[in-house]
């Protein structure tokens, strides 16, 4: 299965190629059509657009190269990695939180996607259940005890059925 991100890039730079390909050149087009390009704001905002719309899409397409090179088969498949699912403790407080580890591009902190790249995510990569992890927070070091874990290897709609 193609790992959420990349599908999500693809889609992102199918829709950036139509912008770019059909609905920018009919803007330029009709900011042509209302004379002196010199003062002509539709005209230059249009070109504005194309250039962050090329931008945008070589971003994309280095993103893309760059996450063809992940192989996920080789993240360990009883320690925390990408796609894993963690529930934590918070060791002061008791709260049990549950977090799944992305790509930068993915996070969605109010869904508990957490970057890898971000603190907790960096203190969590690797560890088992069992192990405790600190993490520097402004408010402090917090300790956080891993309680369950759920590797990309063990969910459903990345392995399939079976």
């Amino acid at each position: 299965m193609e790992l959420p991100i990349v599908t999500k890039l693809k889609k992102d730079l199918e829709e950036l190629r139509h912008e770019l390909n059909s609905i920018l050149p009919k803007e330029l087009e009709k900011a042509r059509e209302h004379g002196d390009l010199k003062e002509n704001a539709e005209y230059h905002a249009a070109k504005e657009r194309q250039g962050v719309v090329n931008a945008r899409m070589g971003a994309a397409e280095q993103r893309l190269r760059e996450l063809a090179m992940v192989d996920v088969g080789a993240y360990p498949s009883d320690a925390v990695g990408y796609g894993s699912i963690v529930s934590v403790e918070d060791e002061e407080d008791g709260a049990e939180v549950k977090f799944e580890i992305v790509f930068p591009e993915e996070i969605d902190v109010s869904s508990g996607r957490i970057s890898l790249s971000s603190p907790l995510g960096r203190a969590l990569l690797n560890k088992v259940p069992g192990d405790e992890v600190e993490v520097r927070t402004p408010k402090g070091v917090k300790v956080y005890s891993i309680r369950e874990l759920t590797t990309i290897h063990q969910r459903k709609e990345f392995v399939g059925d079976g």
